[in-house]
């Protein structure tokens, strides 16, 4: 059965927004559930878009919610917590997908498409991140009532994203960037190929039963990626790459900073690196994005106007 009203959880983040554009030009009709419906008016003037506040943790709200939808989609995660006890983690990651499953069970819904992360593994995870992501995907795929398909992205990237966009950020306010684990490697996919897997994998029965993991064409060190930022903003900075040790003491003592720019858990998710074995899933017929085809387009401009002023400590505006 091809679905026609899609619940998403999560809909509201970086990929949300791009999944929810490109659904309801698709002809779906979208219910997002959010916390603040308020604050993402710009979803509301697509035709077919309803915003919904419900308590995602309350079975009896979340499955009023979802009545009369056939198919969801959950993106809700988490990469960072309030503290280092992984119950937050566990909440988020395990916790709500038992209470999705439960929900939809009620509203007889089989279709779920679901967002975990590469390297997600319940026992062999090196972080609270990697191994509750772990935890859900083992949950779903032991749910042989449902029609599960699970999504295990590389980093992503696009020109809304917390990833480029954050390095590009810190290298506009400072000349010497430490670099905390810079030999790590990842292969980011574009955010556009990403909605595109999701959008054809609820069409095509095949995908049922599946993991996917998806990267970009090219695997990158993070220090590559920050120097590649860094020339696409026209800036000479100095990229200092931290070893083992200082990188840990870094992550311990950002883990204290508000909003958590790295952390404890973001080093031991870091210790694997994020690529995959096998080319991108010939089923969904994508030819991943090249980073450089697109970083270019947000970021070359986007930080040039910044420039560190280094006898007053601040980025200014030229």
């Amino acid at each position: 059965m091809v679905p026609k009203k899609i619940c998403i959880l999560g809909g509201t983040g970086f990929v949300g927004h791009r999944l929810v554009y490109r659904l309801v030009k698709e002809g779906y009709q979208i219910k997002i559930i959010t916390r603040r419906p308020e604050r993402h008016r710009d979803l509301l003037v697509l035709p077919t878009v309803e915003l919904e506040s419900t308590n995602i943790f309350d079975i009896d709200q979340l499955s009023s919610s979802l009545a009369g939808y056939d198919t969801v989609i959950n993106l809700i995660g988490i990469l960072n917590a309030a503290d280092n006890s992984g119950n937050e983690f566990r909440k988020i990651h395990v916790e709500l997908t038992h209470t999705i499953v439960q929900a939809c069970r009620r509203r007889g819904i089989k279709r779920l498409l679901h967002m975990s992360a590469l390297n997600a593994d319940a026992s062999r995870g090196t972080s609270y991140y990697l191994r509750t992501k772990g935890d859900a995907e083992s949950f779903l795929l032991a749910s042989k009532d449902m029609d599960i398909t699970i999504f295990r992205p590389s980093v992503i990237f696009g020109e809304e994203d917390s990833f480029l966009n954050r390095f590009a950020s810190l290298l506009a306010k400072t000349p010497i960037l430490p670099l905390a684990c810079p030999t790590a490697r990842m292969a980011p996919i574009y955010i556009g190929d990403v909605v595109s897997a999701f959008s054809h994998a609820l069409t095509d029965r095949h995908t049922i039963g599946q993991r996917y993991d998806l990267c970009g064409p090219r695997s990158y060190s993070l220090k590559e990626l920050v120097e590649y930022v860094a020339k696409l903003s026209g800036r000479r900075r100095m990229i200092w790459g931290l070893g083992d040790t200082m990188s840990k003491v870094q992550a311990f003592i950002l883990d204290f900073m508000p909003g958590k720019p790295f952390s404890l858990d973001n080093y031991n998710s870091l210790q694997l690196d994020s690529v995959c074995e096998q080319p991108f899933p010939a089923i969904f017929n994508i030819k991943p994005t090249p980073l450089e085809s697109i970083a270019p387009i947000y970021l070359q401009n986007k930080y040039a106007h910044l420039r560190y002023d280094h006898f007053r400590g601040s980025a200014r505006r030229h």
